[in-house]
């Protein structure tokens, strides 16, 4: 009986997961271009010839930059609400959001 939590099945599953995983971002097209990343990773000392993972570096960046800016917006919704509260007797017929360098530090603030 086999006690190893990763068995070679696992590990079967879990290469061919990453293989396909890989594979699939032949066929993405990122919202941050390749060159763009390619770029920065270049300016950083990193070359790769391999787009895989050029494009891995993409998605990462979109997840974060997503994140962030979906922080910033809950922090600016929560501002906004408490200006609301406060007068009251005024009526907003504005409803745009305005985010501010405040939002983004209140994000990068409870990140640390």
């Amino acid at each position: 009986m086999n006690h190893n939590p990763q068995s070679s099945d696992g590990k079967h599953d879990d290469d061919s997961a990453l293989s396909d995983f890989l594979a699939s971002l032949m066929d993405y097209a990122p919202t941050i271009p390749d060159e763009l990343v390619e770029h920065y990773l270049a300016k950083s000392g990193f070359q790769c010839p391999d787009v895989r993972l050029i494009r891995l570096v993409a998605v990462a960046t979109q997840k974060f930059v997503a994140e962030v800016a979906s922080d910033a917006l809950q922090h600016c919704k929560a501002r906004q609400a408490a200006v609301v509260k406060d007068k009251r007797e005024k009526q907003q017929k504005d409803k745009r959001l305005i985010l501010t360098m405040d939002d983004l530090q209140s994000h990068c603030a409870s990140m640390g």
